[in-house]
């Protein structure tokens, strides 16, 4: 019975707004317009992160820039920094003038264009570049706006909520295993450019994919003067505060509490993302000279069947979605679903044109940018189960799963500074075994189930929905921080190495996340409180 009344809030909801009320999965067909959306933006994010220490390092004769690690991973910090920085004002310049999803559109062409241009870095170091300017402006209109139409898809209350926000990040990582798999690939086997530029081509097939279903969202992200010309001021949409009829609008007491649990979960997300996102920096540089990654006999073969495996299985899913999607939609918004299902033509017969390359090779070695794939694998193999857990088992309140959101990362940490403990105090090279980082990324992906996607959805529920742009901006913004201090933090690794030892280096990494996570757990009553009902 409250499972239907839910069910009945969120249609009045849709109603209200004009959105399409269609569902796939029990959810609204406009997510999973975002999901697949967002799914290619992070194929070509993740695509070209997977590439970028990697190219710095690697020898000018591999086609490289042959910068030293110290130099690329602060170059990384401050790319990836930016990033995350730029949503802060993409989140406001949405709020106030173009509206969501004019800004996602406007995000997406920039950052093709900055694929492009990094494709053309053999013609001249400027275009690189370039290049990753437009990638750093471009993420700052797309990141934060896309989140808040998710947002605005559920009443604030809805328990389907956090599930929703958990499809979206499945989507996300979607797009990050196969970019990584299959740009990482193609940079390292083939060519750095190739690996750039095909990050970019499905960055522009989910710009169109959007594009052409906008109408599925009805007035949600609209801009202020859209708003205005259907006779309703911004400012009585902001008061009504995003709530349903019948909701009264919160005090300015009860907003004032719920802004300092976002900043403290927002301050929280630093201490894990600044030990998490060492996957694309120090973590790759482990992987390509302390990893045993050239493989013989029947290790080759496995790996092999492993790489085909998980190549042919998130594609299975995805293109399942898309299916389900389509059935529903294709009449309504055909142009949209046709270019979704040309960029699943191509990423199939890229995949298996992969396969195939792999079987018929000499030599089996394990390309140093795989590894990162194992995050988004393991997530979209855990994302369902975890969704299900917090909405039928287990469902703590938002300090509590960042907590052990921090301490899982922590445990993967200790697990790669256990495994490292043999490699010599300055060694520049080692033969560790992969399972250390197989395992290490098992801990960190649990880990960051527990805490991003429910910080996405924390995050649309306390705040304001007048600046739910603009503190979607602000959490993006610590996450900025928190990647410029992985890029600073991760230079140390030849330092670190020398003076003490490789290990101790990730220790650190291990302790820092576990006493926020521990700090955390200590306060959770008082921040449960200042939530005021939203759980």
């Amino acid at each position: 019975m409250q499972h239907d009344q839910h069910d009945e809030q969120l249609t009045k909801h849709l109603i209200k707004n004009g959105v399409d009320t269609r569902t796939v999965f029990d959810h609204p067909v406009g997510l999973f317009v975002l999901f697949f959306t967002e799914m290619w933006e992070r194929f070509s994010y993740y695509g070209m992160r997977a590439l970028l220490t990697l190219f710095l390092v690697s020898e000018i004769a591999s086609g490289g820039w042959e910068w030293t690690r110290e130099d690329a991973m602060k170059l990384y910090g401050w790319y990836t920094g930016l990033v995350y920085l730029t949503p802060l004002i993409g989140g406001f310049i949405a709020d106030r003038l173009t509206g969501y999803r004019k800004a996602v559109v406007l995000g997406a062409l920039i950052m093709t264009l900055g694929h492009a241009s990094m494709a053309l870095e053999g013609a001249g170091s400027s275009f690189f570049y370039l290049g990753l300017v437009l990638m750093i402006l471009g993420n700052g209109l797309f990141k934060p706006n896309i989140s808040s139409i998710v947002g605005q898809l559920y009443p604030d209350n809805s328990k389907k909520k956090d599930s929703a926000y958990t499809i979206f990040y499945m989507g996300i990582n979607a797009g990050a295993f196969l970019g990584m798999l299959l740009c990482g690939y193609i940079g390292e086997k083939v060519g750095w450019h190739w690996g750039f530029g095909l990050a970019g081509i499905f960055m522009f097939f989910g710009m169109l994919q959007f594009y052409y279903a906008q109408r599925i969202f009805g007035v949600l992200g609209e801009s202020p003067k859209e708003t205005q010309a259907r006779g309703v001021s911004v400012e009585a949409t902001a008061q009504d505060d995003g709530e349903d009829e019948g909701v009264e609008a919160p005090s300015k007491r009860v907003v004032r509490d719920r802004l300092i649990v976002i900043i403290v979960l927002s301050l929280s997300s630093i201490f894990f993302w600044m030990a998490f996102e060492q996957a694309g920096g120090s973590m790759s540089i482990f992987a390509k000279d302390y990893t045993q990654r050239l493989l013989t006999g029947n290790a080759a073969v496995t790996f092999k069947w492993v790489d085909a495996i998980l190549t042919i299985f998130p594609l299975l899913i995805v293109s399942w979605v898309l299916w389900s999607l389509a059935k529903k939609i294709f009449s309504t918004y055909r142009i949209s679903i046709l270019f979704t299902a040309a960029s699943f033509v191509v990423i199939w017969c890229l995949g298996i044109w992969k396969i195939n390359r792999e079987f018929y090779a000499l030599e089996t070695e394990v390309a140093a940018s795989w590894f990162q794939i194992l995050n988004s694998f393991f997530i979209i193999t855990l994302a369902t189960p975890f969704s299900k857990m917090w909405e039928k088992v287990f469902n703590p309140p938002g300090p509590i799963k960042f907590a052990l959101g921090l301490i899982l990362l922590g445990v993967g940490f200790a697990v790669l500074g256990y495994g490292s403990k043999d490699i010599p105090q300055g060694a520049a090279t080692a033969q560790v075994s992969m399972i250390w980082l197989i395992l290490a990324y098992f801990f960190h992906t649990s880990g960051e189930l527990c805490i991003s996607p429910v910080g996405l959805s924390y995050v649309s529920k306390l705040s304001p929905k007048k600046f739910v742009g603009l503190i979607f901006g602000v959490w993006f913004a610590c996450s900025a921080v928190a990647n410029f201090l992985a890029g600073m933090s991760g230079s140390l690794i030849d330092r670190i190495s020398e003076t003490y030892s490789i290990s101790t280096f990730f220790l650190i990494f291990a302790v820092l996340p576990g006493i926020a996570g521990l700090l955390l757990i200590l306060f959770s009553p008082l921040l449960k409180r200042m939530m005021h009902g939203i759980h």
